[in-house]
Protein backbone atom coordinates (compact mmCIF):
# COMPACT_ATOMS: atom_id res chain seq x y z
CA UNK A 1 0.00 0.00 0.00
CA UNK A 2 3.35 2.46 0.43
CA UNK A 3 2.89 4.75 -2.80
CA UNK A 4 5.59 7.44 -3.92
CA UNK A 5 3.10 9.21 -6.90
CA UNK A 6 -0.05 10.84 -6.87
CA UNK A 7 -2.57 9.80 -9.59
CA UNK A 8 -5.60 12.05 -7.85
CA UNK A 9 -4.38 14.99 -6.02
CA UNK A 10 -3.03 17.53 -7.39
CA UNK A 11 0.72 18.16 -6.40
CA UNK A 12 2.03 20.53 -3.45
CA UNK A 13 4.53 23.45 -4.69
CA UNK A 14 6.53 22.34 -1.26
CA UNK A 15 6.30 18.38 -0.90
CA UNK A 16 8.76 18.69 2.15
CA UNK A 17 8.90 20.06 5.22
CA UNK A 18 12.52 22.21 6.47
CA UNK A 19 13.82 18.83 7.41
CA UNK A 20 13.54 17.55 4.23
CA UNK A 21 10.71 15.07 5.43
CA UNK A 22 7.71 14.56 2.82
CA UNK A 23 4.22 16.69 4.32
CA UNK A 24 1.86 14.89 5.80
CA UNK A 25 -1.85 15.46 5.43
CA UNK A 26 -4.70 13.73 7.37
CA UNK A 27 -8.22 13.98 6.10
CA UNK A 28 -11.25 13.63 8.69
CA UNK A 29 -14.48 12.43 6.87
CA UNK A 30 -17.79 13.20 8.19
CA UNK A 31 -20.89 11.50 6.91
CA UNK A 32 -23.67 8.83 8.42
CA UNK A 33 -26.28 6.12 6.67
CA UNK A 34 -23.75 3.75 8.39
CA UNK A 35 -23.17 2.31 11.89
CA UNK A 36 -19.63 1.98 13.91
CA UNK A 37 -19.42 -1.65 13.09
CA UNK A 38 -20.21 -1.38 9.34
CA UNK A 39 -18.17 2.15 9.11
CA UNK A 40 -15.23 -0.66 10.25
CA UNK A 41 -16.22 -3.36 8.55
CA UNK A 42 -15.61 -1.15 5.29
CA UNK A 43 -12.25 0.13 6.39
CA UNK A 44 -10.93 -3.18 7.61
CA UNK A 45 -12.09 -4.70 3.85
CA UNK A 46 -9.38 -2.27 2.59
CA UNK A 47 -6.95 -2.09 5.16
CA UNK A 48 -6.40 -5.13 6.94
CA UNK A 49 -5.13 -4.38 10.24
CA UNK A 50 -5.04 -4.26 14.00
CA UNK A 51 -8.88 -3.53 15.00
CA UNK A 52 -9.27 -1.77 18.58
CA UNK A 53 -12.78 -2.58 20.30
CA UNK A 54 -12.56 0.97 21.92
CA UNK A 55 -16.27 1.24 23.10
CA UNK A 56 -19.75 1.43 21.00
CA UNK A 57 -18.81 4.85 20.04
CA UNK A 58 -15.42 4.10 19.05
CA UNK A 59 -13.16 1.83 16.93
CA UNK A 60 -9.15 2.26 15.37
CA UNK A 61 -7.66 0.03 12.80
CA UNK A 62 -3.88 -0.15 13.65
CA UNK A 63 -2.26 -0.20 9.97
CA UNK A 64 1.37 -0.81 9.82
CA UNK A 65 2.62 1.19 6.86
CA UNK A 66 0.04 4.21 7.24
CA UNK A 67 -0.97 4.79 11.09
CA UNK A 68 -4.06 4.97 13.21
CA UNK A 69 -7.68 5.41 11.44
CA UNK A 70 -9.86 6.29 13.96
CA UNK A 71 -13.48 5.29 13.81
CA UNK A 72 -16.45 7.41 16.17
CA UNK A 73 -19.14 8.76 16.72
CA UNK A 74 -18.23 13.01 16.82
CA UNK A 75 -19.81 13.49 20.14
CA UNK A 76 -17.71 13.83 23.00
CA UNK A 77 -20.15 13.05 25.81
CA UNK A 78 -21.18 9.58 24.39
CA UNK A 79 -17.69 8.54 23.46
CA UNK A 80 -17.06 9.43 27.51
CA UNK A 81 -19.65 7.56 28.90
CA UNK A 82 -19.44 4.69 26.21
CA UNK A 83 -15.88 4.24 27.39
CA UNK A 84 -16.64 3.32 31.20
CA UNK A 85 -18.21 -0.03 29.58
CA UNK A 86 -21.02 -0.46 32.05
CA UNK A 87 -22.34 -3.89 32.96
CA UNK A 88 -24.20 -5.83 29.87
CA UNK A 89 -27.69 -5.99 31.55
CA UNK A 90 -27.59 -2.98 33.42
CA UNK A 91 -29.78 -0.18 33.64
CA UNK A 92 -26.89 1.80 32.55
CA UNK A 93 -25.71 -0.50 29.64
CA UNK A 94 -29.27 -0.14 28.02
CA UNK A 95 -29.59 3.27 28.43
CA UNK A 96 -26.34 3.84 27.10
CA UNK A 97 -27.00 1.19 23.66
CA UNK A 98 -30.18 3.21 23.11
CA UNK A 99 -28.44 6.33 23.32
CA UNK A 100 -26.17 4.96 20.71
CA UNK A 101 -28.56 3.50 18.40
CA UNK A 102 -30.04 7.44 18.32
CA UNK A 103 -26.82 8.81 18.30
CA UNK A 104 -25.76 6.68 14.85
CA UNK A 105 -28.89 8.60 13.56
CA UNK A 106 -28.35 11.92 14.34
CA UNK A 107 -24.66 12.75 14.95
CA UNK A 108 -21.61 12.82 12.26
CA UNK A 109 -19.71 9.42 12.02
CA UNK A 110 -15.83 10.76 11.51
CA UNK A 111 -13.45 8.55 10.60
CA UNK A 112 -9.97 10.50 11.68
CA UNK A 113 -7.11 9.36 9.29
CA UNK A 114 -3.25 9.16 10.36
CA UNK A 115 -1.21 11.83 8.40
CA UNK A 116 -0.14 10.39 5.27
CA UNK A 117 2.08 11.65 2.48
CA UNK A 118 -0.10 12.81 -0.35
CA UNK A 119 0.85 9.60 -2.56
CA UNK A 120 -0.25 7.45 0.39
CA UNK A 121 -3.16 9.21 0.79
CA UNK A 122 -4.50 7.25 -2.61
CA UNK A 123 -5.44 4.29 -0.76
CA UNK A 124 -8.47 6.39 0.85
CA UNK A 125 -10.10 6.22 -2.52
CA UNK A 126 -11.20 3.24 -2.59
CA UNK A 127 -12.09 3.30 0.33
CA UNK A 128 -14.23 6.32 0.27
CA UNK A 129 -15.88 4.47 -3.01
CA UNK A 130 -16.73 1.49 -0.69
CA UNK A 131 -18.23 3.78 2.27
CA UNK A 132 -20.70 5.54 -0.98
CA UNK A 133 -21.70 1.62 -1.69
CA UNK A 134 -22.54 0.72 2.00
CA UNK A 135 -24.65 3.56 2.14
CA UNK A 136 -22.66 6.64 3.48
CA UNK A 137 -24.69 9.61 3.00
CA UNK A 138 -22.80 13.23 3.41
CA UNK A 139 -23.41 17.18 3.27
CA UNK A 140 -27.02 16.43 1.50
CA UNK A 141 -28.05 13.91 4.11
CA UNK A 142 -28.67 16.47 7.55
CA UNK A 143 -29.66 19.98 8.11
CA UNK A 144 -28.39 19.56 11.87
CA UNK A 145 -24.95 17.94 11.24
CA UNK A 146 -23.12 19.67 8.50
CA UNK A 147 -21.06 17.19 8.01
CA UNK A 148 -18.21 18.43 6.39
CA UNK A 149 -14.52 17.03 5.41
CA UNK A 150 -11.53 18.34 7.17
CA UNK A 151 -8.17 18.54 5.86
CA UNK A 152 -4.92 18.94 8.13
CA UNK A 153 -1.77 19.54 5.86
CA UNK A 154 1.32 19.66 7.78
CA UNK A 155 3.01 22.96 7.70
CA UNK A 156 5.82 22.96 5.39
CA UNK A 157 7.89 25.54 7.77
CA UNK A 158 7.38 26.65 11.55
CA UNK A 159 8.56 29.42 10.88
CA UNK A 160 6.06 32.43 11.76
CA UNK A 161 6.42 34.20 8.64
CA UNK A 162 5.90 31.43 6.48
CA UNK A 163 3.00 30.31 8.13
CA UNK A 164 1.78 34.08 8.05
CA UNK A 165 1.91 34.13 4.28
CA UNK A 166 -0.65 30.82 4.45
CA UNK A 167 -2.58 33.23 7.13
CA UNK A 168 -2.82 35.74 4.49
CA UNK A 169 -3.10 33.65 1.39
CA UNK A 170 -6.32 32.07 2.67
CA UNK A 171 -7.77 35.33 4.14
CA UNK A 172 -7.73 36.82 0.57
CA UNK A 173 -9.11 33.72 -1.43
CA UNK A 174 -11.78 32.65 1.68
CA UNK A 175 -14.42 34.42 -0.02
CA UNK A 176 -13.95 32.94 -3.60
CA UNK A 177 -13.36 29.41 -1.82
CA UNK A 178 -16.98 29.44 -0.46
CA UNK A 179 -18.23 29.79 -3.92
CA UNK A 180 -15.98 27.79 -5.75
CA UNK A 181 -16.31 24.68 -3.08
CA UNK A 182 -20.27 25.41 -3.25
CA UNK A 183 -20.50 25.40 0.45
CA UNK A 184 -23.68 24.18 1.19
CA UNK A 185 -26.18 26.52 2.66
CA UNK A 186 -26.56 24.85 6.30
CA UNK A 187 -22.75 24.59 6.72
CA UNK A 188 -22.47 28.37 6.11
CA UNK A 189 -25.25 29.25 8.39
CA UNK A 190 -23.88 26.57 11.04
CA UNK A 191 -20.85 28.44 13.29
CA UNK A 192 -18.56 25.76 12.53
CA UNK A 193 -16.89 27.31 9.35
CA UNK A 194 -16.98 31.15 10.14
CA UNK A 195 -14.71 33.89 7.67
CA UNK A 196 -11.97 35.87 9.30
CA UNK A 197 -13.51 39.22 10.20
CA UNK A 198 -12.72 41.78 7.39
CA UNK A 199 -10.90 43.74 10.54
CA UNK A 200 -8.27 41.15 10.83
CA UNK A 201 -8.11 40.62 6.92
CA UNK A 202 -6.65 44.37 6.97
CA UNK A 203 -4.53 43.72 9.43
CA UNK A 204 -2.73 40.65 7.85
CA UNK A 205 -2.36 42.42 4.11
CA UNK A 206 -0.01 45.47 6.14
CA UNK A 207 1.72 42.80 7.26
CA UNK A 208 4.83 41.03 6.37
CA UNK A 209 7.31 39.91 9.01
CA UNK A 210 5.69 39.15 12.51
CA UNK A 211 7.20 36.72 15.48
CA UNK A 212 5.45 33.94 16.83
CA UNK A 213 3.51 35.46 19.48
CA UNK A 214 2.61 38.71 17.49
CA UNK A 215 1.30 36.33 14.92
CA UNK A 216 -1.04 34.25 17.80
CA UNK A 217 -2.26 37.41 19.74
CA UNK A 218 -3.47 38.79 16.77
CA UNK A 219 -5.29 35.81 15.18
CA UNK A 220 -6.69 35.04 18.89
CA UNK A 221 -7.77 38.77 19.03
CA UNK A 222 -9.99 38.13 16.08
CA UNK A 223 -10.76 34.17 15.86
CA UNK A 224 -10.66 32.73 19.85
CA UNK A 225 -12.83 29.55 18.23
CA UNK A 226 -11.89 26.52 16.77
CA UNK A 227 -14.78 27.56 14.47
CA UNK A 228 -13.31 28.77 11.14
CA UNK A 229 -13.32 27.80 8.07
CA UNK A 230 -9.28 27.75 8.19
CA UNK A 231 -8.72 26.89 11.77
CA UNK A 232 -5.10 27.85 12.81
CA UNK A 233 -5.64 26.66 17.13
CA UNK A 234 -3.71 23.35 16.19
CA UNK A 235 -0.95 24.50 15.38
CA UNK A 236 -0.71 27.31 17.64
CA UNK A 237 -1.28 25.54 20.39
CA UNK A 238 1.06 23.58 19.30
CA UNK A 239 3.58 26.45 19.57
CA UNK A 240 1.98 27.94 22.86
CA UNK A 241 -0.84 25.72 24.63
CA UNK A 242 -0.77 28.08 27.63
CA UNK A 243 -1.70 30.85 25.39
CA UNK A 244 -4.26 28.93 23.13
CA UNK A 245 -6.04 27.44 26.30
CA UNK A 246 -6.34 31.13 28.10
CA UNK A 247 -7.96 32.79 25.35
CA UNK A 248 -10.51 30.10 24.00
CA UNK A 249 -10.49 27.40 26.55
CA UNK A 250 -11.56 24.35 24.20
CA UNK A 251 -10.44 20.62 25.10
CA UNK A 252 -10.90 19.90 21.65
CA UNK A 253 -8.32 22.08 20.61
CA UNK A 254 -5.82 19.10 19.72
CA UNK A 255 -2.47 20.72 19.05
CA UNK A 256 -0.07 19.16 15.94
CA UNK A 257 1.85 21.00 13.53
CA UNK A 258 -0.94 21.56 11.02
CA UNK A 259 -3.46 23.87 8.85
CA UNK A 260 -6.62 22.60 9.90
CA UNK A 261 -8.98 23.78 6.94
CA UNK A 262 -12.65 22.55 7.94
CA UNK A 263 -14.12 24.59 4.91
CA UNK A 264 -15.13 21.65 1.90
CA UNK A 265 -18.52 19.74 2.09
CA UNK A 266 -18.36 15.96 2.42
CA UNK A 267 -20.64 15.15 -0.55
CA UNK A 268 -19.98 11.06 -0.03
CA UNK A 269 -23.32 9.95 -1.70
CA UNK A 270 -22.74 11.32 -4.98
CA UNK A 271 -21.33 9.19 -7.42
CA UNK A 272 -17.91 10.37 -8.89
CA UNK A 273 -17.33 12.34 -5.53
CA UNK A 274 -13.73 11.92 -4.15
CA UNK A 275 -11.39 13.57 -1.70
CA UNK A 276 -9.28 15.62 -4.12
CA UNK A 277 -12.81 17.79 -4.80
CA UNK A 278 -12.40 18.78 -1.79
CA UNK A 279 -8.09 19.18 -1.63
CA UNK A 280 -8.37 21.08 -4.88
CA UNK A 281 -9.62 24.57 -2.50
CA UNK A 282 -6.62 23.91 -0.01
CA UNK A 283 -4.32 23.03 -3.18
CA UNK A 284 -4.83 26.99 -4.47
CA UNK A 285 -4.35 28.45 -1.03
CA UNK A 286 -0.70 27.05 -1.04
CA UNK A 287 -0.02 28.23 -4.76
CA UNK A 288 -1.15 31.23 -3.76
CA UNK A 289 0.85 31.53 -0.49
CA UNK A 290 4.30 30.51 -2.55
CA UNK A 291 3.76 33.17 -4.98
CA UNK A 292 5.33 35.67 -3.31
CA UNK A 293 4.68 38.64 -5.83
CA UNK A 294 0.77 37.64 -6.56
CA UNK A 295 0.70 37.35 -2.85
CA UNK A 296 1.72 40.89 -2.35
CA UNK A 297 -0.05 42.21 -5.26
CA UNK A 298 -3.86 41.10 -3.63
CA UNK A 299 -2.60 42.14 -0.31
CA UNK A 300 -2.34 45.68 -1.88
CA UNK A 301 -5.56 45.00 -3.93
CA UNK A 302 -7.75 44.16 -0.71
CA UNK A 303 -6.86 47.42 0.73
CA UNK A 304 -6.98 49.60 -2.04
CA UNK A 305 -10.46 48.08 -2.49
CA UNK A 306 -11.56 48.76 1.35
CA UNK A 307 -13.98 51.90 1.38
CA UNK A 308 -14.66 53.31 4.97
CA UNK A 309 -17.82 52.05 6.55
CA UNK A 310 -18.88 50.03 3.52
CA UNK A 311 -15.73 47.81 3.40
CA UNK A 312 -14.65 45.55 0.21
CA UNK A 313 -17.37 44.80 -2.19
CA UNK A 314 -17.59 41.05 -1.58
CA UNK A 315 -19.38 39.87 -5.08
CA UNK A 316 -17.00 41.75 -6.87
CA UNK A 317 -13.85 40.73 -4.83
CA UNK A 318 -14.87 37.23 -5.85
CA UNK A 319 -15.19 37.83 -9.72
CA UNK A 320 -11.37 39.26 -9.43
CA UNK A 321 -10.38 36.13 -7.69
CA UNK A 322 -12.18 34.00 -10.24
CA UNK A 323 -10.79 35.94 -13.11
CA UNK A 324 -7.10 35.74 -12.19
CA UNK A 325 -7.15 32.00 -10.84
CA UNK A 326 -8.69 31.19 -14.51
CA UNK A 327 -6.10 33.13 -15.96
CA UNK A 328 -3.33 31.22 -14.46
CA UNK A 329 -5.36 27.37 -14.48
CA UNK A 330 -5.39 27.25 -11.12
CA UNK A 331 -9.03 27.16 -11.20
Amino acid sequence: MTQTTTNHFKSLQRPETDSGQLRTIGFEIEFNGLSVQQTLNVLQSHLKGQVDHISLAERSIQHEQLGTFHIELDWSYLKRIAREQPTSGTPERIWLEELHALAERMVPMEIVCPPMTLAQCECLFPIVEALREAGAKGTDESWIAAYGVHINPQVASEDSNDVLRYIQAFSLLQWWLFKALKVDTTRKLSPYIDKYPEAYIRQLCKQSNVSEGQLIDDYLRFNASRNRALDMLPLFAHWRPEAVSKAVGDAKVGARPTFHFRLPNCHIERPGWQLDNAWHGWWVVEQLANDIEALDYWKDAFLSADRPLVGVDESAWIDRIASWLHDRAWW
